[in-house]
């Protein structure tokens, strides 16, 4: 099911202005890769490329290859809405569809995209997901209520069931868990590391701790100045990147010194 994702000489713009420049990044299939770096150095935007949700904005575009295994998810004959389908993607802050259930949440792909389902698919799914996203054992006996009614780090965890309903190659996150309370975060991060069994996850953090604990590969995103594209410095092993990174600027943000 997880595949493989590399990048090409990949450049992101907002109409004129060159946001990240010349990305080139191989990243394993069953593998949690974290990107970090200070703010504004191109991490989100890069990562929004991967599922072609960098081009909703009105203006931006991405040039280069993103090979999704061998296919160029980037050519301009691919359907960006089957791109999201096969590479998933999960928000900084929880975004269940208020007037919607919990069942009807973790459906939403399926209803969106015109796909009906019979009870017994419909509850296969269901359950698949929401025992996949850890959350199964906690709602199984209010899957009619609001996702809404769901504590903070439940929603979340209700967001990535729904995301791997429709059964995702790659799931990207940005920044997870940032809004959650410490307990919460914990929770995400196991699963993570469960995901990764079944799934190739990307996630942008701007804490460093958590890249350590999540993350197999590293790779960290700096720019020279404000106003200045934001390029890719390192990708590396996260034990490498941490303990001994060949690049000053990595070194430099690792400890502090600015960021």
């Amino acid at each position: 099911m997880a595949k493989s994702i590399e990048a090409i000489d990949l450049n992101c713009y907002y109409g004129d202005f060159l946001a990240v420049k010349d990305v080139n990044i191989k990243i394993a299939p069953r593998s949690v890769t974290a990107f970090i770096g200070p703010s504004g150095c191109g991490k989100t935007t890069f990562l929004r490329t991967l599922n072609r949700m960098h081009e909703v904005t009105p203006g931006a575009r991405a040039e280069g290859q993103i090979l999704l295994d061998d296919e160029n998810i980037n050519s301009s004959d691919v359907d960006p809405v089957r791109v999201r389908s096969t590479v998933g993607m999960v928000f900084q802050r929880p975004n269940p569809f208020p007037t919607m259930s919990i069942r009807e949440n973790v459906l939403a792909g399926y209803q969106l995209n015109g796909i009906r389902l019979s009870k017994s698919e419909s509850e296969a799914i269901l359950e698949r997901s929401l025992t996949g996203a850890n959350l199964w054992n906690e709602v199984k006996d209010r899957l009619d209520r609001p996702g809404g009614g769901l504590s903070g780090g439940q929603q979340q965890r209700l967001c990535i069931a729904r995301t791997i309903a429709i059964e995702p190659e790659v799931i990207l996150m940005d920044e997870p868990a940032s809004a959650l309370d410490p307990i919460s975060t914990l929770a995400i991060e196991d699963l993570i590391h469960e995901l990764k069994e079944d799934y190739t996850v990307v996630i942008v953090t701007h804490n460093m701790q958590q890249a350590a604990r999540v993350a197999d590969k590293t790779a960290f995103f700096n720019l020279q100045a404000i106003g200045e594209p934001g390029m890719l410095i390192e990708y590396d092993d996260t034990t490498t990147i941490f303990n001994n990174p060949s690049n000053e600027q990595t070194e430099a943000y690792i400890s502090g010194r600015f960021g």
